[in-house]
């Protein structure tokens, strides 16, 4: 028997055709996808983090911080060491130098030491973090910021190793608002609980222009260092200026960490804006969410985000409702901003970029 012509098209397609994949992820996609969380704090000397991300489908990003309500530089280099050690292709890390003695004779050597510490141990990058240009001060007890040419030798040895440097200049903008002009809760609780980084209570310290004034020159100055802005380079609060900053600087990128319901705050407001700048700048954003895992303290001021008590709860949460947001078209609560927030439902692409390609490529990791 011979077939019509008429109907060869239908019977090619029926045995052939197939429907095409779809173009977003699903939440059932979730565990299925990998992921890289590159901004973390690994504080505690303990398997749970580890153990939550393999079964999430995470490698994670920790960061060391010269932060005094993290453990000591020496316990988190050896926390970072021993669980890069224990999982090498999961637990990467970042190192860090201290700020004391700034502006001595001893003081570029000693951080070259501490950063070669870190970097003999597996580090990937180098953390400068808000305490330069807001807390810090040299021997002759004068404010230290970013663009001090003191800086210039270290960072020339950053650089020379094809090491990138993460740096966490500033704070979010509500830091310089009062508590009922504030955007977010999450901003209104750390403020709160961390009253000498407020700024808004403190009208005799930079402001926050100034700040990011410094933090350009910084990166201007140094063309060839490859640059993370943390926490969305602290222009979280407009997606129209981080895109300046990323246009200015093209060997910069922008991770994401604890700044999502700022940008939730914008998509509410121009959904489709905030959508077309994560795939405009697919390449230059990465996934984060500053999760941190520290030791039990009951006394503890809160983190950003906030600790429950239940770590593996909170980091198995917030990974889900972020790829919700970002991967999915679903709506769901977000009390930081007390809205329901539609999620962005982001190319399959461009989600495999942020939450995973763009961080391996930038931090050079193998295998």
């Amino acid at each position: 028997m011979r077939l019509s012509t008429s109907l060869i098209p239908i019977v090619v397609f029926a045995l052939t055709g197939a429907a095409p994949a779809p173009s977003t992820y699903s939440e059932a996609d979730f565990v299925r996808v990998a992921k890289l969380d590159a901004h973390v704090h690994a504080n505690r000397d303990a398997p749970e983090f580890l153990a939550i991300a393999r079964k999430d489908g995470f490698e994670l990003l920790s960061i060391n911080v010269d932060y005094p309500d993290f453990p000591p530089l020496p316990t988190q280099a050896a926390i970072a060491y021993k669980m890069h050690a224990a999982d090498p292709k999961r637990f990467h890390f970042a190192t860090t130098f201290s700020m004391d003695g700034f502006g001595g004779k001893n003081w570029t050597a000693q951080a070259m030491r501490q950063v070669d510490a870190g970097f003999a141990h597996g580090a990937v990058a180098v953390k400068v973090w808000k305490n330069i240009g807001m807390i810090a001060k040299d021997s002759a007890g004068e404010r230290v910021f970013l663009d001090d040419p003191r800086f210039d030798a270290i960072m020339a040895h950053i650089q020379a190793r094809g090491v990138p440097l993460i740096a966490h200049q500033g704070e979010p903008k509500n830091c310089w608002l009062p508590l009922d002009q504030m955007t977010t809760d999450n901003d209104r609780t750390y403020f709160s609980e961390h009253p000498e980084y407020y700024m808004y209570r403190h009208p005799e310290e930079p402001r926050y222009e100034q700040l990011m004034a410094i933090r350009d020159r910084f990166v201007g100055r140094h063309p060839k260092l490859a640059f993370d802005g943390a926490h969305m380079a602290s222009l979280e609060w407009s997606v129209d200026e981080l895109a300046k900053f990323l246009d200015r600087y093209p060997n910069a990128v922008v991770d994401l960490a604890a700044r999502m319901s700022q940008v939730q705050v914008q998509s509410n407001a121009n959904h489709a804006k905030v959508r077309s700048f994560f795939i405009k700048y697919q390449d230059r954003l990465m996934y984060g969410t500053d999760l941190t895992d520290s030791p039990p303290d009951p006394k503890a001021r809160a983190q950003n985000p906030p600790t429950t008590g239940n770590f593996t709860k909170e980091a198995d949460d917030a990974w889900r409702s972020d790829w919700r947001y970002l991967a999915t078209p679903l709506t769901q609560p977000i009390a930081a901003i007390k809205a329901e927030a539609p999620g962005l439902a982001l190319p399959r692409a461009v989600i495999d970029k942020i939450y995973y390609a763009n961080a391996r490529r930038f931090f050079h990791l193998k295998g």
